[in-house]
């Protein structure tokens, strides 16, 4: 078995960044919709806690679409 390039390390650091925002992302959109809802709080705040977990899946998105782009240019 060969020893992964530093390429392909750092590509998985960057898959390994995705999946963290992603989980943390998740998390957070649940926890703090419902603190929202239990504690009463202004509807415009639940309009920013869903944009910015919008905000952190899109960003996963396009990371995810660029380490896709440059695992195929390597092979």
């Amino acid at each position: 078995m060969a020893k992964p390039s530093s390429r392909d390390m750092a590509l998985a650091r960057q898959a390994r960044l995705v999946g963290v925002v992603m989980a943390s992302a998740i998390v957070a959109w649940v926890v703090l919709g419902w603190m929202g809802r239990e504690f009463g709080w202004d509807p415009r705040y639940a309009f920013l806690i869903d944009f910015s977990a919008l905000a952190a899946f899109g960003w996963s998105l396009i990371v995810t679409f660029r380490i896709w782009r440059q695992g195929k240019a390597g092979k």
